[in-house]
């Protein structure tokens, strides 16, 4: 750890040991007073060098590059770590995955101790890159292709892009139902699935939140208590549902992503059904101001946002409006029920959130469980 604070060239002890929330509101509050100069800053055209180009760019400034992203398993991301390291061998990449709602507290308690580790954040708390956009945390940046994103996946100031468009509902494994399908969120409460569904828990993660508030919308509270009286397998982390089913435990998981990509060889279905909700957004990501290695953060977002990556997301979806998804899909912003504008105004009142987090307690129970990424701690890649 000696090692780490002296790279980092952190405050000395003395004064380290003043800091905790004061300090941080004094940050906070230092930070302030950016929002008006960032304005003002020229955002610039979009980034025109190769990648190539910003690879060897990349290199000549030492060749390495932290990534916080947001996920539920520390092995989530290593297909992304994969494929950037095949794309770019000599970059130094540690990418390190936990709980959006971790990562962003912890970032805000490196900015507060002047330990910051990341380059790049890359969550699913939507709310949180406003506000470290206003507080002057995030460098303004238009990667190449900018102009082809969905308005609703890039900030018009370049302060955050969306590098992946994300949906979440409910899916089934095509053995376990049968001819009894689920043909929407309204038939799970048939008393048949009774002991047969696995769901991540809404008061734990917010996009499932979202999603469980959208079927309250839909449904009703009812729906909701007939839902508890279902012996439902509550787990944390969104892959929990998923693996559940295609473990064969379980014959339905809720609040789970998924591909709608019509497949006859996925034991599995991910259901969206006309006229009934499930969520779908564009995960952010952007480069922080304060990164030690701001060139391969660039070349990470112009990497991820480009016609190779996006043309093979896992789901078919593009966060771009010049890549088609296959055939038997729409855009995901195409899709009224997918409340795509829904979610960053969902995540932006956390009063609200926190009110529905504690009313589906009532219903749920109390979240238990360790998280599933792990315990990472205050500096994690480090």
């Amino acid at each position: 750890m000696s090692s780490y604070f002296s790279r980092r060239s952190v405050l000395t002890t003395g004064a380290g040991a003043a800091l905790g929330l004061g300090a941080l509101g004094a940050t906070v509050n230092s930070a302030a007073a950016a929002p008006a100069a960032a304005s003002r800053l020229s955002t610039g055209r979009e980034e025109t060098r190769s990648l190539d180009e910003l690879y060897q760019a990349a290199l000549k400034e030492g060749g390495k590059l932290v990534v916080y992203s947001g996920g539920d398993t520390a092995t989530q991301q290593d297909g992304t770590k994969a494929a950037f390291k095949a794309r770019f061998p000599d970059i130094d990449l540690t990418l390190i995955v936990d709980y959006s709602k971790y990562h962003d507290v912890r970032v805000d308690n490196q900015f507060a101790t002047g330990t910051l580790v990341p380059d790049v954040v890359q969550l699913q708390t939507l709310q949180d890159f406003v506000r470290w956009n206003q507080q002057g945390r995030l460098l303004h940046y238009k990667p190449a292709g900018f102009s082809k994103l969905h308005k609703s996946f890039r900030d018009p100031q370049g302060a955050w892009v969306s590098v992946a468009a994300i949906a979440f509902s409910f899916l089934y494994g095509t053995d376990a139902v049968g001819s009894d399908a689920p043909r929407s969120p309204r038939d799970l409460v048939d008393p048949m699935w009774k002991g047969r569904i696995a769901s991540s828990y809404p008061h734990d993660d917010d996009a499932v939140l979202y999603l469980y508030s959208l079927y309250v919308q839909k449904y009703g509270w009812e729906w909701v208590a007939k839902l508890a009286a279902q012996d439902v397998q509550f787990a944390r982390g969104s892959n929990s549902p998923g693996d559940a089913v295609f473990g064969g435990q379980k014959a339905i998981g809720v609040g789970t992503a998924g591909s709608a990509v019509p497949s006859s060889s996925s034991p599995a279905k991910f259901v969206i059904a006309d006229g009934h909700p499930f969520m779908g957004w564009g995960q952010r990501a952007a480069a922080l101001k304060q990164a030690q290695n701001p060139t391969a953060a660039k070349l990470y977002l112009n990497w991820q946002l480009s016609a190779e990556v996006q043309k093979n997301s896992f789901n078919g979806w593009s966060v771009r409006t010049d890549i088609a998804p296959p055939a038997g899909l729409k855009q995901l912003w195409e899709y009224p029920n997918a409340h795509v504008d829904g979610f960053p105004e969902f995540m932006a009142d956390r009063a609200e959130v926190e009110r529905w987090k504690q009313t589906f307690a009532l219903y749920f129970g109390e979240v238990k469980g360790a998280p599933t990424p792990g315990w990472l701690g205050l500096h994690p890649g480090a």
